[in-house]
């Protein structure tokens, strides 16, 4: 047995062997962490992990991570413990993800911190909340440069560039220069799309005979069946390609099943009957600190000065839980009893 002066002064060089094995057996195509761009302040390397498993776990740890458990999906206050959350959706995206990954033999580190990390710029409310905050922000608000914002600035993780630009290209225009990063971008649609026809099932919004019957037939009967039918077709249209991508054929379902769900589920006024007022909430809080900056200074704990007042109130709204929104609207704009 080794005494444990010895055990203290060992240099571990499980980072290195981790490296080395990433450059001889992923993919040539791989995001090796080795070779990445490095980070915006320059960091000692770890003993035991490389920079894209110290990235996954400084996102695991976070509070943004934590606090997606009480951030919706899409349906607004459910009642009812099975509904997706921002938490478990993120979950949900991160594993398919993962899946696509390995059959590819790209990195999984790199892909499990973007797809853990994709939404943390999602204010309260969903896509409801964002949609508030768009409308009355400077400039406009879209949750994937808030999650970056996050990162970067708020939280100061100083993630690798590979993982920042994972995260912001996940929606919107940008392509993700990795094809870990492009696997969520294209997981978080499969995700997404699945689960929240499970969802809308549940609500009584839908019912698996209002869905496409050709689609259905095709992509699967069950959300497993659909999941893995998606996965599968990824993985052999994108062992040959440039870029993550579906067949042709499955891409025209996807696209289809995309478009019923946006008629049927994302804007049915039967299933966004609580928008009206989460949009309420978002903006009334908004406004608010913009005209009253004391209040939240107050929140913050330090003044806030004029140059940086929008962007703050956008951070710290856009940073709020469901919960936490509904009772900062209660403190501020709702009447109290009087003490007897």
């Amino acid at each position: 047995m080794r005494d444990s002066s010895t055990v203290a002064t060992n240099t571990l060089n499980l980072r290195a062997e981790q490296e080395a094995w990433e450059l001889t057996h992923l993919s040539p195509r791989a995001a090796k962490s080795a070779l990445s761009r490095g980070r915006a302040e320059a960091r000692a390397e770890d003993e035991l992990r490389t920079a894209f498993q110290r990235d996954r776990d400084r996102v695991l740890h976070s509070k943004p991570f934590r606090r997606l458990k009480d951030k919706t999906q899409v349906f607004i206050a459910p009642t009812g413990a099975h509904y997706r959350t921002r938490l478990t959706h993120t979950l949900e995206v991160t594993q398919v993800s993962r899946t696509i990954g390995r059959a590819l033999r790209l990195n999984e580190d790199l892909i499990e911190t973007i797809g853990l990390s994709h939404d943390f710029g999602h204010p309260p409310f969903g896509h409801c909340g964002e949609s508030a905050l768009n409308a009355v922000v400077p400039g406009g608000f879209k949750h994937n440069e808030q999650s970056v914002r996050v990162v970067e600035v708020i939280e100061k993780m100083n993630l690798t560039w590979e993982a920042r630009d994972g995260i912001m290209g996940h929606t919107g225009p940008h392509l993700p220069e990795t094809l870990e990063g492009q696997i969520v971008r294209v997981a978080d649609r499969i995700a997404y799309l699945n689960h929240d026809i499970d969802d809308a099932v549940r609500a009584g919004v839908l019912r698996m005979a209002d869905l496409p019957r050709k689609t259905i037939k095709l992509l699967g009967e069950t959300h497993g069946e659909r999941i893995a039918t998606l996965v599968k077709d990824m993985v052999l249209a994108s062992r040959d390609a440039d870029v993550i991508c579906f067949s042709p054929e499955v891409q025209a379902l996807m696209d289809e099943l995309r478009a019923f769900m946006f008629e049927r589920v994302y804007l049915n006024p039967a299933a966004k009957g609580e928008d009206i007022k989460a949009t309420r909430v978002v903006q009334a809080i908004y406004h608010d600190f913009i005209e009253h900056p004391e209040q939240l200074a107050k929140h913050l704990g330090r003044d806030v000065s004029d140059d940086e007042l929008i962007q703050t109130t956008v951070d710290y709204v856009a940073g709020m839980t469901d919960t936490f929104a509904i009772k900062a609207y209660e403190n501020r704009f709702l009447p109290r009893p009087y003490p007897v």
